[in-house]
């Protein structure tokens, strides 16, 4: 997977988590609000590896 694909599907999944995490606020669901940021740490971490990805490939 090439670091772009990687940083969107980060990109995504932190919005994802940023959303349960509200979602879970509002209606005082504690597990929606872990779900949510564990998530968005996934999300983080995707970023993170499509960030190094790109810089290990240029010159």
């Amino acid at each position: 997977m090439s670091g772009t694909k990687d940083k969107v599907k980060g990109m995504a999944n932190e919005a994802v988590g940023n959303i349960k995490q509200g979602v879970g606020k509002a209606t005082d669901n504690d597990r929606l609000r872990a779900e949510g940021k564990a998530q968005e740490l996934k999300g983080e971490a995707q970023q993170t590896v499509g960030k190094v990805k790109d810089a290990v490939k240029k010159p």
